[in-house]
C-alpha cells in the first residue's frame, strides 16, 4: 500500500510543480514587459500606463470573491481553474491585436477578470493537497518563482529578437499548457471562500490583524508595483530588453531558496522578525534605486528580492492564518490578498504612473521606499505589542 501511495503522490506532486512553473513562466514573460510594450509600442503616457497597469489589482479586489463563490457553488475548483486558464489565454491573444487606448483598457479588464482567479484557486487546491499529505506549500510555490525567473530572460530575449508582442504569445502558450496540467489536479470539492461578510466583521475586531493588513498594504504594494515599473527603470538606466529579462531572472530566481528555508527560519526567529527583516531589505533596495546606480549594480542588487519577497510571501500567509480564528481563516487569507495584492498594488501602480509622467522612473522608488518604511514601523508596533503581551502573561 505504501509503495502504491508513493507512486500516486509523486506524479501528482510533479503536476502541482509544473502548474506553478508554467503559470508563473507566462506571468513572468508578460507583466514585467507589459509597461515597456505600452510605452514603446503603443506610445502611451506614464499616466495612461499607470491606469492600465492598475486595472489588474483593482479588478482583483472585487472579482476574487466572485470566483470563490463560483468554486463554492459548483464544488469544482479544478474545472473553474482550467476555464480561467483558457479564457485568460484567449484574452491575451485578443489583447495583442488592439491598438487604441480604449480597447486596450477593455482588454486589460477582461484579462484581469479571468487572470485574477488563477493564483487564489491554485493556492486553495494546493493548500488542500499539502494539508492532506503533510506537504510543504513553500516547496511547491517556489517553482512559480523559478518559472517567473526564467521567463524574464526568455521573454526579454524573444522580445528583443522579434517584437514585444511576443509576450502575449508566450503568456497564451504557457497558460494553455497550464490548463492541460491543471485538469489532472485532484477534484475534491472544497470551499475556497465562505461566510465572507461575517468573517470580515469578525476579523476587523482583531487589532493586530488590522495592523498587519496596513503593513501588508504598505510593504507589498511597492513589491507588486515594482514588477510593472522595473522594466521601464532598467531601460531608462540604459538596459536592453534582454537585460530586463536577466534582471528578473536574478530577482525572481533568488526567491526560491528563501521560500524553502522559511519554516526553519520562522521557528528560530519568529514570524514578525522575519517579516521586519524582509521589509527592511525592500526599503533599502527601493532607496538605492532612487539614486540611479550603475546598471551592473542594479543587476547585482536584484538578488535582494530573495531576502524580501522570498521570505515575505510564505511567512505573511502563515502569519495571517495563525492570527485569524480558525473559523475565518479562509476569509482572512482572501482579505489579506485583496488588501496587499489588490488595493496596495493598485495604489502604488497608479501613483507610480503619475510620477513617471512628471519625472523619472527612479523617483517612483523614492515613493516606494517611504511606503515600505511606514510598513516597517507598523511591524515594529506589532512586535512591541507581542512582547508586552508575553511579559503580561509571564
Amino acid at each position: 500500500m505504501e509503495v502504491s501511495a508513493r507512486r500516486e503522490i509523486l506524479p501528482l506532486k510533479i503536476v502541482f510543480l509544473l502548474v506553478y512553473f508554467c503559470t508563473f513562466f507566462g506571468f513572468g514573460a508578460f507583466f514585467p514587459l507589459l509597461s515597456v510594450y505600452l510605452k514603446n509600442e503603443m506610445k502611451l503616457s506614464g499616466t495612461e500606463i499607470g491606469m492600465i497597469m492598475s486595472i489588474s489589482p483593482i479588478v482583483t479586489i472585487f472579482i476574487q470573491p466572485l470566483w470563490g463563490m463560483i468554486c463554492d457553488y459548483t464544488k469544482k475548483p479544478v474545472t473553474v481553474l482550467t476555464t480561467a486558464f483558457v479564457l485568460t489565454a484567449l484574452f491575451s491573444v485578443m489583447y495583442s491585436s488592439v491598438h487604441q487606448y480604449t480597447w486596450i483598457v477593455v482588454m486589460a479588464v477582461l484579462l484581469a477578470f479571468t487572470q485574477s482567479a488563477i493564483v487564489p484557486i491554485s493556492d486553495s487546491i494546493t493548500l488542500n493537497y499539502v494539508q492532506k499529505t503533510s506537504g510543504n506549500y513553500g516547496s511547491i510555490r517556489l517553482w512559480g518563482s523559478i518559472g517567473f525567473a526564467f521567463a524574464g530572460l526568455v521573454g526579454g530575449w524573444l522580445s528583443e529578437t522579434f517584437s514585444l508582442v511576443a509576450i502575449f504569445y508566450i503568456l497564451t502558450f504557457m497558460l494553455l499548457l497550464s490548463a492541460g496540467l491543471a485538469w489532472k489536479l485532484p477534484r475534491e470539492g472544497h470551499s475556497m471562500n465562505t461566510a465572507v461578510v461575517r468573517g470580515m466583521a469578525q476579523l476587523f475586531k482583531i487589532p493586530k490583524f488590522v495592523l498587519f493588513l496596513a503593513a501588508a498594504f504598505l510593504v507589498f504594494g511597492p513589491i507588486y508595483a515594482n514588477n510593472f515599473y522595473f522594466g521601464v527603470f532598467v531601460e531608462e538606466m540604459g538596459g536592453t530588453l534582454t537585460g530586463v529579462g536577466f534582471a528578473f531572472l536574478l530577482a525572481a530566481g533568488s526567491e526560491a531558496p528563501f521560500m524553502k528555508m522559511t519554516d526553519k527560519l520562522t521557528r528560530r526567529y519568529g514570524m514578525i522578525t522575519i517579516l521586519a527583516f524582509a521589509a527592511t531589505v525592500s526599503a533599502l533596495r527601493w532607496f538605492f534605486y532612487f539614486f540611479e546606480p550603475p546598471l551592473w549594480l542594479i543587476y547585482v542588487t536584484t538578488v535582494a528580492q530573495g531576502f524580501s519577497v522570498g521570505l515575505f510571501i510564505p511567512v505573511a500567509l502563515q502569519y495571517v492564518r495563525e492570527t485569524a480564528p480558525e473559523s475565518v481563516r479562509v476569509t482572512a487569507v482572501s482579505l489579506y490578498s485583496a488588501v496587499s495584492n489588490g488595493l496596495g498594488s493598485w495604489f502604488c501602480t497608479v501613483i507610480g504612473g503619475y510620477i513617471l509622467d512628471k519625472s523619472h522612473a527612479s523617483d517612483i522608488y523614492w515613493f516606494f521606499s517611504l511606503l515600505t518604511v511606514a510598513g516597517l514601523a507598523i511591524l515594529a508596533i506589532i512586535a512591541l505589542w507581542d512582547r508586552k503581551r508575553m511579559k503580561d502573561i509571564s
